[in-house]
């Protein structure tokens, strides 16, 4: 009797969901779109739980859909050079580097696999804003960086962003911080005529950038 109940129990161990990691809800004081119910919203956790345990970052990748977007969204579920799925979280960005400590996010390459880290601060941001964020950093995929690299990457949030406010206008919460990123982004993007004349100068002139080369694979200088 003992041995069967042994076997039982093992049985049962045995049979314990994989996907058994604490799922984090969106915060309640941020405003959804009608279409995010919650029956939507778990129907999300399928397509992005090798991603995200964050059910705000599985919305934002879910609005990058039929966007310019869409390209860092499918980079993220894996088709990207590392060919894993790039791991989303929020993260104390100074724990990685001190210098790292008021940026928005981070890419980040460990071995083979690839994350982006996202400034605990932007916990409550528009989800809109956050999948403008991810299409910047998801297109950051090897250990080289460039100019013409942050010039793209800075340019496609523009581009995104200009296409999630129009989807979701009432992502556009102006006094969010990061919101107001994206709308800096999107008035340069403007006063290019759409193109990235306006940002190609503020990703030069970035103390931030200082140091780094014209080009990186993949990327050449944009004009």
């Amino acid at each position: 009797m003992k041995k069967l109940l042994l076997l039982v129990l093992c049985f049962g161990l045995l049979n314990v969901p994989a996907f058994a990691k604490k799922v984090y809800p969106v915060a309640p004081n941020i405003k959804l779109p009608a279409k995010y119910t919650q029956e939507y919203i778990l129907n999300l956790h399928e397509e992005y739980k090798k991603v995200t345990n964050q059910e705000l970052i599985m919305i934002a990748l879910d609005m990058l859909k039929g966007t310019d977007g869409d390209f860092s969204r499918k980079a993220i579920l894996g088709y990207n050079l590392s060919g894993y799925p790039i791991k989303i979280e929020f993260k104390k960005l100074a724990d990685l580097n001190k210098d790292y400590a008021n940026f928005d996010a981070v890419g980040w390459k460990k071995k083979k696999k690839l994350f982006i880290y996202i400034n605990p601060k932007h916990e409550t941001a528009p989800p809109a804003a956050i999948a403008a964020l991810l299409s910047h950093e998801a297109l950051h995929q090897d250990e080289y960086n460039s100019l013409s690299e942050e010039t793209y990457a800075w340019t496609m949030e523009a581009v995104v962003w200009t296409d999630l406010v129009e989807i979701y206008p009432e992502c556009n919460v102006e006094s969010n911080a990061l919101v107001k990123r994206e709308n800096t982004l999107k008035k340069l993007f403007e006063k290019g005529n759409h193109t990235p004349k306006y940002i190609k100068k503020s990703v030069y002139q970035n103390k931030g950038y200082q140091g780094l080369p014209l080009t990186s694979p993949g990327f050449k200088e944009m004009h």
